[in-house]
């Protein structure tokens, strides 16, 4: 029996240039009838920044600056998703309840990778840049630990 895709991770940065990483995810939710959480990972502060920030405000403080900072970033998440989709997918049928939105903290290589097993995703979707001439031989190094660790298949889309 063939292998079914009902869940698609896609995980992202929420840069303008993902967007052929997002519609290739739209394309095989589409294509599959499945469904697409939309990750986005945010990278924790350093510890000495999160030191000095410390210092300065108390516990209660900085947790209603990491909820509401949470938030926001869920809310742009989901502005960018419903742009998209209107500037450049206009004529696809987008079904409803197509997209979910998830927001992790962590290393986003092992937060893809955890997010992937917790939905028992069957497939991961997720671009690549490169910033320099040799870069261009290689993958982007989180898309790279992905697929040295996922347990489900990975598609790369050049950005």
């Amino acid at each position: 029996m063939l292998p079914k895709t009902k869940h698609i991770l896609y995980a992202s940065d929420m840069g303008k240039a993902s967007r052929p990483a997002f519609f290739r995810a739209v394309s095989e939710a589409i294509k599959h009838d499945a469904k697409i959480t939309y990750l986005h990972v945010m990278e924790p502060m350093n510890r000495s920044t999160e030191t000095m920030i410390e210092s300065y405000l108390s516990e209660d403080v900085l947790e209603a600056l990491r909820d509401k900072g949470a938030q926001s970033l869920k809310h742009k998440m989901t502005e960018r998703v419903n742009a998209a989709i209107q500037e450049e997918l206009k004529s696809a049928e987008i079904p409803a309840g197509l997209i979910e939105h998830h927001l992790e903290a962590g290393k986003p290589s092992d937060v893809i990778i955890k997010v992937a097993e917790q939905l028992n995703a069957d497939m991961i979707v997720m671009g690549t840049r490169t910033h320099s001439s040799i870069g261009k031989l290689l993958m982007g190094s989180t898309a790279q630990k992905v697929l040295q660790a996922a347990t489900v298949p990975v598609l790369v889309v050049p950005l």
